[in-house]
């Protein structure tokens, strides 16, 4: 159990994690060129604009009207900001910058509900409700906003490097990472996913409840999958050879033209990765990122597969005594010296960078530096509930078209590096820094 705040010491925490969450998206906002909160860089996703806007609509929806049941003081702006998209293949947004509201409009409406939000948070009981008790729905709204200062992350990532600024305090990790290539075989033992209601710690809906699974004995990848070990899929005609991807990754790339990774770029006949704020030499030891379906036709090059989720867990927590770990090196709390996270770069770090990470098994970079996939489809545990507050964050998902990722990146705020968390995203998205590793049973 973790310890009871009172009523008092939650609200100064809660208080303290939603500014730094609001530094953390305004500091994205301030890299932009004036004209770039327009842009669409991802086609399936809305423009920057909607993004100003949804991070201070979500949480006063979630706070003022659902949880309360306040009056709303902008109503077209609360409907309008509510939700993201994650489109179906072919059905793309089709709006243009005209349609949306001048910046300066969305501001004062910014302004205004952070004001409610905090005198929501001065005078809240935390008793009063299921939604408030342990601060439940303000956690939810700070780990939300941090989720989306990740996905306007790989946003802006898209943009020209003449639409944005680099930040002053840009730190980047250099070196050659460690000589961590080879495999190591895991003993069978057993993996728990998810969580407990009585463990007293925050988690999403899909994240209870507590699901404990033998796994049998594999063989899985030291570290993940690096542009280079990737370069020689391309150059072995990869993507080219039908006999490696599923008919619907197939289909997919065939109608897209994909042929490489998001973010490589060809100068010539040289590979090169393009980074938030230049463009380099491919960096053959950082991980290579790529979409669930390239990572499984690589996987199948190889003759191996990507791992459940079980097995990932097993990997990334489990010991060779049976017992299992909080995170992949033990019970400390996650810090610079475990792995490339919490917005500490921009960029990836070379595998194996961080041996202070790995796990009790000598597996590198389970937490930070890319999520990983894996070939689990995103589903309920036995026993999920959806949220009150927030009925649709996981249920809309469980369609069988999406796949858990385990992990982080190296934006991923360190409150989500927990056991428990789970993300997911769809098989042909290759927007996102995500990499992966290999198993074989």
């Amino acid at each position: 159990m973790f310890p009871t705040l009172s009523q008092d010491q939650l609200r100064h925490s809660l208080g303290h994690r939603l500014r730094k969450a609001r530094a953390t998206t305004d500091a994205l906002f301030s890299m932009l060129a004036p004209k770039a909160i327009a842009e669409r860089p991802i086609a399936e996703r809305h423009r920057i604009i909607f993004y100003l806007g949804h991070f201070e609509a979500f949480d006063w929806n979630l706070l003022g009207r659902s949880t309360l049941g306040l009056e709303p003081f902008n109503e077209s702006f609360d409907e309008l900001f509510a939700f993201g998209i994650d489109p179906v293949e072919g059905d793309l947004p089709s709006d243009t910058p005209s349609d949306w509201p001048d910046v300066s409009e969305i501001s004062t409406y910014n302004q205004h509900v952070r004001t409610a939000v905090d005198d929501i948070l001065e005078t809240a009981d935390f008793e009063a409700s299921e939604d408030l008790q342990n601060g439940l729905a303000f956690q939810a709204a700070v780990e939300h906003r941090l989720m989306h200062a990740e996905t306007l992350t790989y946003m802006l990532h898209r943009l020209s490097l003449d639409q944005k600024t680099s930040p002053v305090s840009e730190h980047e990790i250099s070196g050659p990472g460690r000589n961590v290539k080879g495999k190591v075989e895991i003993p069978a033992g057993r993996a728990t996913l998810g969580q407990t209601g009585d463990q007293g710690r925050f988690g999403w809906d899909n994240e209870f409840s507590e699901v404990i699974n033998h796994v049998p004995p594999f063989l899985i990848d030291i570290s993940n999958v690096t542009n280079g070990q990737f370069l020689e899929f391309v150059r072995s005609g990869g993507y080219d050879d039908r006999n490696l991807w599923h008919d619907a990754d197939w289909a997919w790339k065939s109608r897209t033209g994909v042929s490489h990774p998001c973010f490589w770029e060809t100068d010539g006949e040289a590979w090169m990765q393009r980074n938030m704020f230049d463009v380099q030499p491919l960096p053959l030891s950082w991980p290579v990122y790529v979409s669930h379906a390239e990572a499984t036709a690589y996987a199948r090059w190889r003759g191996a597969a990507l791992p459940t989720e079980s097995q990932l867990h097993r990997a990334a927590y489990g010991t060779p005594n049976g017992g299992e770990r909080d995170y992949p090196w033990g019970s400390d709390a996650p810090s610079v010296a475990r792995g490339n996270f919490d917005s500490h770069s921009w960029n990836a770090a070379p595998v194996g960078s961080f041996p202070g990470g790995d796990s009790a098994f000598g597996v590198a970079d389970l937490t930070g530096n890319g999520w990983e996939w894996t070939s689990t489809v995103f589903e309920p545990f036995d026993g999920f509930e959806r949220f009150r507050f927030y009925p649709g964050y996981s249920s809309n998902f469980f369609d069988g078209n999406h796949y858990v990722m385990k992990g982080g990146s190296s934006r991923t705020s360190k409150c989500m590096l927990r056991r428990s968390f789970r993300n997911w995203f769809q098989p042909h998205y290759t927007h996102i820094y995500s990499t992966f590793r290999c198993v074989e049973a």
